[in-house]
């Protein structure tokens, strides 16, 4: 805690008075052209990755960037996803997965999860990319290849959400699948056109 504190500090210190002005515009309007769905991992930052100002970024993150398939009834990620499209308008979707994902990591070398019941059933959005990738060796290539197609599936699923596929359908929305590596901090877009959505640019 006393890190948070001291960057709070710095914060208030020296980053906000070089900004003032737009935190004084963002006070009133919120206006982001982006919905940004990544992972929880500490690692993965949004707005660092693309160097986007506060404000340009609706942003979710859950772990291992899963995107739950619709279904009637409120949860934070369906709500949020509908915000972003349907109230503020987004113009864009990025799903980013990254290297060395833990979630994936955990499928595709098969860890045994029972002792967190709510992460192993969380990771069941994700087996359509599993299943793509049964067969292939294991290790690192398994876990890059699931990375890979965990974005394909995550597209997919993001698209059976009304608001979505009604942005698709007039056009007002482009998806876009990322995968951003932590190493080098390459970030290579995918072609979105494979889950039958936008590509990618």
């Amino acid at each position: 805690m006393p890190d948070l504190a001291d960057g709070i500090a710095r914060f208030q210190q020296d980053v906000f008075p070089a900004k003032a002005d737009l935190f004084a515009h963002l006070a009133a309007h919120h206006t982001p052209h982006t919905l940004f769905i990544g992972c929880s991992d500490a690692r993965v930052v949004p707005e660092l990755i693309t160097q986007g100002e506060p404000g340009e970024l609706f942003v979710i993150r859950t772990a291992g960037n899963l995107v739950p398939a619709y279904t009637p009834g409120a949860n934070g990620v369906t709500a949020s996803i509908e915000y972003a499209v349907a109230v503020l308008g987004v113009s864009d979707i990025v799903v980013c997965g990254h290297s060395a994902c833990g979630a994936m990591t955990a499928l595709a070398e098969g860890h045994d999860l029972s002792g967190a019941p709510v992460v192993a059933g969380w990771l069941r959005h994700a087996d359509a990319a599993l299943a793509r990738t049964a067969g292939r060796e294991a290790g690192p290539r398994k876990v890059r290849a699931l990375v890979r197609q965990n974005v394909y599936a995550q597209l997919a699923n993001l698209a059976t959400h009304p608001a979505v596929a009604r942005a698709l359908s007039e056009k007002k929305v482009t998806l876009h699948g990322w995968v951003f590596d932590i190493a080098t901090g390459r970030v290579e877009a995918l072609d979105a056109t494979r889950t039958g959505t936008a590509p990618a640019s």
